[in-house]
């Protein structure tokens, strides 16, 4: 019966620090903290910096053999178009497509507002 509970045990503790050890998907970089700066610190988030610091993280990423994640093309997009760079816009947009097919409706959107 002892021996029951500590194999139990056992499981339950490995099951849980297998959970704990697993590496994220997706390269995740600076984005989250951009994000948060772009609303908290509206001087430090400039477009400019978001995009310079976003080209660095999509270099590591593709350096790491990572996958960027969800969303990461379409920031990098809104970004550029701030910036009036349409061209670039748009190549991040259809990138994001690529990636990530549920975003098609959207990234069209974006797109036909670049056009418009």
């Amino acid at each position: 019966m002892k021996n029951r509970f500590l194999l139990a045990g056992l499981g339950v503790s490995l099951l849980l620090g297998g959970c704990a050890s697993s590496k994220q998907l997706y390269y995740w970089g600076h984005y989250e903290q951009n994000i948060y700066d772009m609303y908290t610190a509206p001087d430090k988030a400039t477009a400019e910096a978001q995009v310079e610091e976003m080209e660095a993280d999509f270099e590591r990423a593709r350096s790491a053999g990572k996958p960027l994640h969800p969303g990461f093309q379409a920031h990098l997009g809104f970004l550029y178009f701030q910036l009036g760079k349409f061209d670039l816009a748009r190549r991040s947009f259809e990138s994001e497509k690529v990636a990530f097919p549920e975003s098609t409706v959207l990234m069209d959107r974006f797109i036909k507002k670049l056009e418009g």
